[in-house]
């Protein structure tokens, strides 16, 4: 019978991340991700100043410097006139005045890295958590399937969940959760930039069209929102109907609206956003997006499952170390992470009531308006005021720091 110390389905950002600081601590981790690598596309790339900040506290700071990065230190707004910028970077505190896109692959590979030069982890490709192990009322592990079809069991002193919002662990456990509607879903696509495009990042809000464009060099990685449920009929139309309305408030654009050939290039994220209302039972703890599905907007999903994973491994490791983890462990870490999540969530709904909802339905139409709408114009015209929202864009609410533990600086 397999044992560990912890056991992490997942092999995103948090799961990697809560494996290589447990292991720093010293506990025993075994990390389970289902994929044989990971090269993939995808959705989210951002690096936020706060996991930068992070990397540095963990001695990773030179070696994710060397990553092909695109550095975004401001949104900019299409209106009529041309371009306004909404949001800049460029004077957060700290030594990190920006966000890093790098493709989220070599986020992965450098963290797993680092955590196998660690001797107590391990990580396991091609192989997915599909189940629980319950004995006595408790998670006492988890069942794996490997790719080839092989089944079996790691028994540990806490299962964690990091495999995400379709978690079949989080299913399993029958937590209770609460659940927002939403306006939208997101089609996800590539563009070729040139350089006389502009930089960074641009939100689009034109009458029944939100997107944003995000820059990668040679390319934009393109989210456009679209109504609840629309995909389906839209795909029986013209792909380039994707490109065309984004064109007609960018004309930047125009010369590439033919560019999509097909509806494969498009990826669909059918948006969810809820949290659970409990994340942990006896044995088990959810975090990330097995906790609280986020919406796309503003791209802090990321950013919130690598603090997540942080905080739980500040609170966690002494209990692992000592063999027994409590529900009031499990409890802790929960409280210290509901408050960001909360007001995260709650922004995101804000922006999906006052700016998705009504650009979908045809009631706002900013990139064919003269100047930004008046709200924007008053955050940037106050100097304490205009702040906020890059700071909640870039930190946001309650970052969390290295452990000592796990620091090597």
């Amino acid at each position: 019978m397999e044992r560990t110390g912890c056991v992490i389905a997942g092999g995103g950002p948090a799961g990697i991340m809560l494996g290589l600081l447990l292991a720093r601590a010293g506990v025993q981790v075994t990390v389970l991700e289902k994929h044989g690598d990971f090269l993939r596309d995808f959705r989210g790339d951002t690096v936020h100043p706060t996991t930068l900040d992070l990397l540095d506290e963990l001695g990773l700071g030179d070696e994710f410097a060397k990553l092909p990065a695109r550095v975004l230190n401001q949104v900019q707004l299409p209106v009529r006139n041309g371009l306004q910028t909404l949001v800049s970077l460029r004077n957060l505190p700290g030594k990190h005045k920006y966000i890093a896109m790098v493709p989220q692959w070599d986020l992965l590979n450098l963290l797993a890295r680092a955590a196998q030069r660690e001797p107590n982890f391990r990580l396991r490709m091609n192989t997915e958590a599909v189940g629980l192990i319950l004995g006595e009322g408790a998670v006492r592990g988890c069942v794996y399937r490997t790719s080839e079809g092989e089944r079996g069991e790691i028994h540990a002193e806490l299962t964690v969940a990091c495999d995400g919002r379709n978690s079949v662990l989080r299913a399993e456990a029958n937590l209770p959760v609460r659940e927002w509607s939403t306006p939208m879903d997101a089609w996800w696509f590539r563009l070729p930039r040139t350089e006389i495009d502009p930089a960074g990042a641009i939100p689009v809000a034109t009458a029944r069209r939100v997107a944003v464009l995000l820059d990668r060099g040679d390319y934009w990685q393109c989210a456009s929102i679209i109504a609840k449920g629309s995909d389906a009929v839209a795909r029986q139309g013209p792909v380039a109907e994707v490109v065309r309305p984004l064109a007609e408030a960018v004309p930047w654009l125009r010369d590439r609206v033919d560019v999509l050939t097909e509806w494969d290039q498009v990826q669909l994220l059918n948006v969810r956003l809820d949290r659970l209302r409990r994340w942990y039972s006896e044995g088990f703890l959810c975090l990330g997006d097995a906790a609280h599905a986020m919406s796309p907007v503003a791209g802090v999903g990321i950013n919130l499952a690598i603090q997540d994973a942080v905080a739980a491994a500040r609170t966690l490791a002494p209990p692992l170390l000592s063999g027994r983890v409590r529900l009031r462990d499990l409890a802790r870490v929960q409280r210290r992470r509901t408050f960001p999540t909360a007001v995260t969530q709650g922004i995101q709904r804000l922006v999906h009531a006052r700016v998705i909802g009504p650009a979908l339905s045809g009631r706002l139409d900013i990139a064919n308006a003269d100047r930004a709408p008046l709200t924007v114009r008053v955050f940037a015209r106050i100097p304490y005021v205009r702040g906020i929202p890059p700071y909640l864009i870039a930190r946001g609410i309650r970052p969390e720091h290295a452990p000592g533990f796990a620091r090597r600086i």
